[in-house]
């Protein structure tokens, strides 16, 4: 499973099953990513489609053994959790502090220009070769 499938089954243990759009606009993915994202959840067992009940052109996007995929996967994630507060430990309150001052404007700023693009509409760029 990739990052995209990683973060998509995780928005939806988060928050329960979604439509594909609100999977997008959840993950920042395209709606037509999140077709091929959810049609790799379907195929490996992770997910499944049920028809929307008052959207005929909607389908509901519902997560499968999630308790028993996290409970495969813990191990994976202790290990990485380790790791990581080894790394925090080299760090003072006020510098952590700080770095994720910086990390959440850092994601904010990506965040609002990237809806500005997709506002925007622009036309794909292309490169000469």
């Amino acid at each position: 499973m990739g990052a995209a499938e990683w973060k998509c089954l995780g928005l939806l243990d988060l928050h329960g099953p979604s439509t594909a759009s609100r999977l997008a606009e959840l993950s920042g993915f395209t709606t037509g990513a999140i077709t091929g994202i959810v049609d790799r959840l379907e195929r490996g067992g992770y997910v499944r489609r049920q028809p929307h009940p008052t959207d005929r052109r909607s389908v509901i996007v519902q997560p499968l053994h999630v308790p028993g995929l996290k409970e495969r996967v813990a191990p994976i994630f202790q290990s990485l959790g380790r790791a990581m507060a080894e790394i925090a430990g080299h760090y003072s309150g006020k510098e952590l502090a700080a770095i994720s001052k910086f990390m959440g404007e850092t994601t904010e700023a990506l965040r609002r220009e990237t809806a500005k693009i997709k506002r925007t509409k622009q036309p794909p760029v292309t490169v000469d070769r």
